[in-house]
């Protein structure tokens, strides 16, 4: 009965992959990211990465900030990167080695579901070796409705940082 239900679960999650990110629905596009990314490991049989508040916290963060400050980059205009906002999260408090890395993410209009984003991500040699690292236990994801560039209406921005603490 259990093993159904979370099947059931992930399929309903992955179900609202196609849907256009606004804050309302973000929680669930944050699970649509994860489920997509889960199904894409568990074809090449890797553990699933589980969803961590802190590793959300920063990815939200930075998404936000992204598209606060229009920039596009791993680190903000004053040079914190993935490191120092996931340092800041606590994720790595009490950790004596981690491992932690990053993709981020931006679409207008019908490039910006989670659907389209993973699929970007898996497209691109350098995301793909993020999302399917076999070290990696621990996904934090953050969207942020708009994107870095002005001239382009709608949209979304995300990050992923994914971490394994020791």
């Amino acid at each position: 009965m259990l093993a159904a239900a979370a099947g059931e679960a992930r399929a309903s999650a992955c179900d609202r992959a196609s849907d256009e990110p606004t804050q309302a629905n973000r929680r669930a596009t944050t699970l649509a990211t994860v489920c997509l990314m889960n199904a894409e490991r568990r074809r090449r049989d890797l553990r699933p990465l589980h969803l961590s508040r802190p590793l959300s916290s920063a990815a939200q963060r930075h998404s936000r900030d992204m598209v606060r400050r229009r920039y596009f980059s791993h680190a903000a205009p004053r040079g914190a990167g993935p490191v120092t906002r996931i340092r800041r999260s606590g994720y790595l408090r009490s950790a004596d080695r981690w491992f932690v890395g990053e993709n981020i993410a931006w679409g207008s209009r019908g490039a910006s579901s989670a659907g389209a984003t993973v699929r970007a991500w898996m497209r691109s040699p350098a995301h793909r070796r993020e999302i399917l690292h076999p070290a990696y236990r621990d996904v934090g994801i953050g969207v942020a409705p708009g994107v870095p560039d002005r001239g382009r209406p709608g949209g979304a921005t995300y990050t992923a940082d994914f971490g394994v603490r020791r």
